[in-house]
């Protein structure tokens, strides 16, 4: 079992990186503000939400993406701590989507602490329902997520190999398969989660 949603590049990267900006804060810690703009493109590539993104997507430039990232920035704005709970990116988040007129978009929180089973259906069912997947996770003690650690970061996609489940992570311009059990089981009392999106019907 295999999926994989479409997606989009950023002069030649698999979506958007928080090393191309040269705002301090956002180079440092807008991983939150990237995974929103990367849903918003998506969103509006794929969903027709055209007036998620201010900016052209065909293609996006590297520019435009920065400029965009700034204009997300002061909703989910970098800070010492991070963005370090779920509640935060979907205040800051559906604050963006409110001013921008868009209502159809939900958002669910999954926590790290809900059992992994539970986790691992609603990755599934949220991609197979064409919707990526914003997650976060904190303190992790596997080498593996070294790089992952207090990040914000896309899932886009999942496959089982030899009978466990992986999911497609996109971050800092590229993607890489994790394997979704380490994911979900940090080994430290600080946990992240996902964000669910959902769309209703338009009244």
């Amino acid at each position: 079992m295999e999926k994989q949603l479409d997606y989009f590049f950023v002069d030649g990267s698999y979506g958007g990186s928080q090393d191309w900006f040269t705002d301090f804060w956002m180079h440092l810690g807008g991983c939150a503000a990237i995974t929103a703009c990367d849903s918003c493109i998506y969103f509006s590539l794929y969903y027709g939400m055209k007036k998620l993104c201010p900016f052209e997507l065909h293609p996006m430039t590297r520019q435009a993406y920065i400029d965009f990232g700034m204009i997300m920035k002061p909703y989910l704005r970098p800070r010492n701590h991070g963005i370090d709970r779920l509640d935060i990116y979907v205040d800051g988040f559906g604050r963006y989507l409110r001013n921008r007129g868009e209502t159809q978009i939900a958002m669910e929180m999954l926590s790290g602490d809900r059992p992994e089973a539970e986790a691992q259906t609603a990755v599934r069912a949220q991609i197979d329902s064409g919707f990526v997947i914003p997650c976060l996770t904190l303190d992790h003690k596997a080498p593996a997520m070294h790089d992952y650690i207090w990040h914000w970061y896309i899932l886009n996609g999942y496959r089982e190999t030899n009978g466990r489940l992986e999911v497609k992570a996109a971050t800092y311009g590229d993607f890489r398969w994790l394997d979704f059990p380490t994911l979900w089981n940090p080994g430290a009392d600080r946990k992240g989660g996902l964000i669910l999106y959902r769309i209703s019907e338009k009244k």
